[in-house]
């Protein structure tokens, strides 16, 4: 019986390198995106715009950054991971640094959109690539881990926010997005292509496309997935882009406390990736850690919303509402990406994970925009946050659950029983 020595063996040199330079480059991608969302107040006074305009724009930009992510999630599977991973940092942070110069809503919504699709890439390549290199009893920890780089990033750009918004505008924010770009040369140096991917190139199977998601043996799969991401995306979409501008408007903390407090509770839910990848991995399968988790995030929304009073109360509940809400993309994306084959793992992340968050994130703050006009903060964050999260998690109920430390190309076998 393999031991978790023999694992931890197994994981040294390249696996772990390989882990390293795809956390770090995740990383970097989130904290460009995250510059958005403190960027939203200041944007707002400057072109007068209302809670339902920002949130067109925010529909706009993620509407075509899903579409784009796709396409680019396709050409992944034919050209490679490497290349991919180098290709969205440089364009992505180049899209970043165009935001500091738009001179009218419409072309922030583009630029954001462009941003979002090339940065998002991020997501399915650094998956794959992690996901095909790991030791297969501890895949779901380095994949799991792997989404500790989204809180991590967004502590970064609120450090950044909240040193350079009071002092130069939200326009000098969006110019540090250069810094993502040295990193390539990194990536050049010291990652390979995918072991699994270049397998499977050589032994000449088809081309991925995305029909082969709808079909037989995989159509069912691909739609509860992509609906049980979209409901919680919906919830997270409109949320965490959004929570910057409820503590200021709604609680009345100024932007530097609103951009620390998002920022800190971000970096708690760190602790939540790692537990829900522990008990995923180790204890339960990872589909009923997901249907734990989001459950519970969903009651932590609620405590956060109804239940505290106050900058301590407030940053205690979104701690841990993140280490439950946030925590689940451990377990989750772990799941995903493992139930589609190597030919299809990037394309099938894209569809069902990158396609999902942004339809989710394009209609979230919309709606929530809407509620908040009508109705207020506390009960838009309720209806369109708090309950869909908690739809979501019932949902995951649907899919199947798949044993943990299976090697990754034996789960198909294991999917079709």
């Amino acid at each position: 019986m393999t031991t978790l020595r023999q694992h931890l063996d197994a994981a040294r040199g390249y696996p772990l390198r390989a882990f390293a330079i795809c956390f770090v480059a995740y990383a970097f991608s989130q904290m460009d995106l995250a510059l958005f969302g403190y960027a939203l107040k200041p944007i707002r006074e400057e072109f007068g715009a209302g809670y339902a305009e920002i949130g067109n724009v925010l529909a706009i930009a993620n509407l075509l950054g899903g579409v784009l992510l796709v396409m680019l999630g396709v050409v992944t599977d034919h050209v490679g991971r490497k290349s991919m991973m180098i290709l969205g940092t440089v364009v992505s942070s180049v899209f970043i640094v165009m935001q500091a110069f738009v001179p009218a809503l419409l072309w922030l919504a583009v630029l954001r959109g462009m941003s979002l699709g090339t940065g998002g890439l991020l997501y399915p390549v650094t998956g794959a690539i992690v996901t095909e290199e790991a030791p297969s009893r501890l895949r779901g920890i380095f994949a799991g881990m792997l989404q500790a780089a989204y809180p991590v990033g967004w502590f970064v750009g609120s450090l950044l926010a909240a040193w350079l918004i009071p002092a130069y505008g939200w326009r000098a924010l969006f110019l540090t997005g250069i810094v993502s770009i040295p990193f390539v040369f990194v990536i050049h140096r010291w990652l390979r292509e995918s072991s699994r991917f270049e397998a499977d190139r050589r032994s000449g199977a088809p081309r991925a496309s995305l029909t082969e998601l709808f079909r037989p043996g995989m159509l069912r799969r691909t739609v509860t997935l992509f609906c049980a991401q979209f409901l919680f995306v919906l919830a997270y979409g409109g949320s965490f882009q959004l929570f910057p501008l409820y503590f200021h408007d709604a609680r009345g903390f100024d932007l530097a406390d609103s951009a620390y407090l998002v920022g800190l509770g971000n970096l708690v839910a760190v602790a939540g990736y790692l537990l829900a990848a522990i008990v995923g991995e180790f204890w339960l399968t990872r589909r009923t850690t997901v249907v734990i988790w989001t459950l519970l995030g969903a009651l932590c929304y609620a405590w956060l919303l109804w239940g505290t009073e106050g900058k301590g109360e407030a940053l205690l509940a979104f701690s841990v509402m993140c280490v439950f809400f946030l925590g689940v993309a451990a377990v989750k994306f772990a799941f995903v990406a493992e139930v589609f084959p190597t030919r299809l793992r990037a394309t099938g992340l894209a569809f069902c994970g990158s396609l999902a968050v942004t339809f989710g994130s394009a209609l979230g703050p919309k709606l929530i925009g809407w509620a908040i006009d009508r109705h207020g903060w506390d009960v838009a964050l309720s209806a369109f946050g708090a309950v869909p999260l908690f739809a979501a998690g019932l949902f995951y109920l649907l899919l199947r659950p798949i044993p943990s430390g299976l090697d990754v190309d034996a789960v198909q076998a294991e999917l079709r029983k």
